[in-house]
């Protein structure tokens, strides 16, 4: 039995010996080296590619906001040969599958008389080109493709490989090649329908490439005819739902993505986000009520966390017509469940951030607005350059309320009686100490939570013992410590690390003449602190009072001509008149609120048109008010702010060689006059735009030595000082 034994493999021995040779054309060569090509290492190589696919696919992340590419693969530059472009970035299992492929050609191709015996090397070339296509090298990934087409036109795989040859023609920007063999593709009477789906996808590719949006649709409704690529399909339905809504027609829009809806097969991602599509398109308030329902259905499903910020910033859409602090609160949601997307979380501020614009709310807008602009990946977009355009024309609102806030407070205190001043004070000490304790039982509970763990293993009790950092109380609680020590106590709020925003949105605050004294945390508690710490001379009054007032009336000039806001700046100009400011901020508050109300229609005009001619006979507004067609006004186009408007929009346009020269002609014209610093600093400016930051120094040098009192002028010095810290 054992010589049986031995005889029967020394016959499989010589058998392999003979068959293993590639230049046999012999029946048992073919077998063996087609068998050992596809079962031993194309399965590999296989394997490989589709590992590396599925990392390809955990790593990349779809930008919903914008129409899908129908294949998911970024390219960030094309890889020439000799070069390596993206391929460090590409998962190294296609690095593998390559060599795979190359060692299944290398060993087991059998090419005799110009024609090849092994059935498995077109699949081979075919894994090859794969494999290099998906490392971005495109050129390589060509040759491959094309080799197969040429010398094994009748191989299994030919219209497969034709397909990939087109898609890679497609990525090399050569669309109009791969138009004409993916049409030629097609007409095939013996195409699978599998090779069909992929020919109809690459071709919406390739024509997407040509913006020609009609062949687009036409042939992703041809891939969907099947589901034999559940990924692809589930895609192609949701890009073509996409183009169906850019093109307005929410119909057939509905129809795409509610067929990925009853797709079983569909990744939850497409089927999700397929509900969030449908919600964009909602047409009245009762399909708003109905998707209202279904969004909160949708929210409360807990398989949907991770899609949260999306689902409530949909819902603030639907809701922000009809209930503006509904959509505020489902907006401030969207950002407390946004975690990873940080584009969703921009639009989620810039929601807010509008919302509090629109209420006038200028403030509280432009800390929402420094949010994005902290967490922006790109500040090169066209909606970010355009959101800090907004952003920046509330400096001076925010500056101007911070000012007058601050500076009502120091004269409110210091118009107290002495009595007063202490009983003031001695309150704010006891809220001082009120939240000090408060913040000291937070600490000690969180203390006794992570040293003590509540003696939870003594008792037998396990939920703390998790190995997830938040399951272990005992972890929890020393790392809460431990942030304490470095950080102290800090709320849970965005832009955590900073203990002073206002120093952020408010720069401009703590340049101004006269600045709020820096509490020292030592003596806090100390009332005779406080006491000294009081402005006791008149001069030192005077000038906040002053500062005040003028904070007051530009607060009335901006809300009336940079934001429309004439009740806002009403009631600040109002405001100011009750301080009994100067002349100089009297006449001219008077004159604007006449000129507000008179646009209201309000009896209030007469009152303050009497008030400026009887009162104030002498000054130009009278004369303004009694002689409009002889005076030019502020409502001429000829006045110097209505030039500087002119100019300055024409700054915010980059027609840069225009506003020098306009500025030059206005700082001739109005030489002497209060505004020619604002033009000085508008040319600097432009002068940076246009010729540099060495130019742009010059110009900010000549600004500041020139008018060193003005706010232009105290600018200037900072921009310079921010450039010579960085430079």
């Amino acid at each position: 039995m054992k010589n049986i034994y031995k005889i029967f493999v020394v016959f499989l021995l010589f058998i392999s010996a003979l068959s293993c040779s590639t230049k046999k054309d012999a029946f048992v060569n073919r077998q063996y080296h087609a068998v050992s090509t596809k079962y031993n290492v194309l399965f590999n190589g296989e394997q490989a590619l589709l590992e590396g696919l599925e990392a390809l696919s955990a790593n990349y992340e779809d930008d919903y906001w914008g129409i899908l590419p129908i294949e998911p693969l970024k390219i960030d530059e094309l890889a020439l040969p000799g070069m390596t472009g993206d391929t460090d970035s590409s998962p190294q299992e296609f690095e593998r599958a390559e060599k795979k492929a190359v060692k299944a050609i290398q060993k087991h191709s059998m090419l005799i008389a110009r024609q090849e015996r092994n059935s498995q090397i077109d699949a081979a070339y075919l894994l090859l080109g794969k494999s290099r296509y998906y490392s971005k090298r495109f050129v390589p990934a060509l040759e491959a493709f094309n080799y197969v087409i040429i010398n094994y036109p009748r191989a299994d795989l030919i219209n497969e490989t034709r397909i990939w040859q087109s898609k890679t023609n497609i990525r090399l920007q050569n669309e109009e090649i791969a138009i004409e063999r993916l049409k030629k593709v097609l007409n095939l009477k013996t195409l699978s329908e599998k090779d069909k789906e992929a020919a109809h996808t690459t071709l919406a590719m390739a024509y997407v490439k040509t913006d020609s949006i009609d062949n687009v649709i036409y042939h992703l409704n041809q891939a969907v005819l099947t589901d034999n690529n559940k990924e692809q399909t589930a895609r192609n339905l949701f890009v073509l739902g996409q183009y169906y809504a850019d093109r307005n027609e929410k119909d057939s829009a509905d129809i795409a993505f509610q067929k990925i809806i009853d797709f079983k097969k569909a990744p939850y991602k497409y089927k999700i986000h397929a509900e969030i599509e449908q919600a964009k398109n909602v047409s009245n308030k009762e399909e708003a009520i109905a998707m209202v329902d279904e969004l909160e259905r949708l929210i409360k499903d807990r398989y949907n966390r991770d899609y949260l910020d999306e689902l409530y910033f949909r819902l603030g859409e639907i809701t922000a017509e009809d209930d503006v602090n509904s959509a505020l609160d489902y907006y401030k949601k969207s950002v407390e469940t946004s975690t990873n997307n940080t584009f969703q979380k921009e639009l989620s501020y810039e929601a807010i951030g509008n919302i509090y614009f629109d209420k006038a709310k200028f403030s509280v807008a432009g800390a929402y607005y420094d949010s994005i602009l902290q967490i922006s990946k790109n500040e090169n977009t066209k909606r970010i350059r355009s959101l800090i355009r907004k952003r920046n024309k509330l400096d001076e609102v925010i500056t101007y309320e911070a000012i007058a806030k601050r500076n009502d407070s120091i004269i409110t205190v210091v118009a107290m009686t002495p009595d007063e001043q202490t009983a003031y004070f001695n309150n704010h000490i006891q809220q001082l100490k009120a939240e000090e304790e408060r913040r000291l039982e937070e600490e000690q509970i969180q203390l006794n939570s992570g040293s003590s763990s509540y003696k939870a293993g003594d008792m037998g009790v396990s939920n703390n013992s998790g190995k997830w950092y938040f399951y272990n109380a005992q972890s929890k609680g020393f790392g809460e410590q431990e942030f304490r020590k470095v950080w102290g106590n800090r709320p849970l709020e965005d832009n955590w690390r900073l203990s002073d925003k206002m120093q952020l949105n408010l720069a401009a605050v703590t340049a101004s003449s006269t600045k709020a004294p820096q509490i020292d945390p030592s003596k806090k508690y100390e009332l005779s602190y406080y006491l000294d710490n009081l402005p006791k001379d008149q001069v030192e009054i005077d000038s906040i009072v002053s500062e005040r007032n003028g904070a007051y009336y530009n607060l009335g000039l901006i809300y009336k001509s940079q934001f429309k806001e004439i009740d806002l700046a009403i009631s600040k100009l109002e405001k100011l008149l009750t301080f009994y400011p100067e002349n100089d901020l009297l006449i001219p508050s008077k004159y604007h609120l006449y000129k507000m109300y008179l646009e209201q229609n309000s009896e209030k005009a007469s009152t303050y048109k009497n008030d400026i001619t009887s009162n104030h006979s002498d000054s130009k507004y009278a004369k303004i008010i009694l002689n409009p067609t002889e005076v030019s006004n502020e409502d001429n186009s000829n006045s110097p702010e209505s030039i500087y408007a002119t100019v300055f929009h024409e700054f915010e346009d980059e027609l840069f060689d225009a506003v020098i020269e306009k500025a030059n002609k206005a700082i001739s014209t109005y030489d002497g006059q209060a505004i020619v610093p604002k033009f000085e600093l508008l040319k600097a400016y432009a002068i940076g735009k246009k010729e540099g930051i060495i130019a742009f120094k010059e110009a900010l040098e000549f600004v500041q030595s020139n008018y060193p009192s003005t706010e232009e002028g105290k600018k200037a010095e900072e921009v310079l000082q921010t450039i010579n810290s960085k430079i």
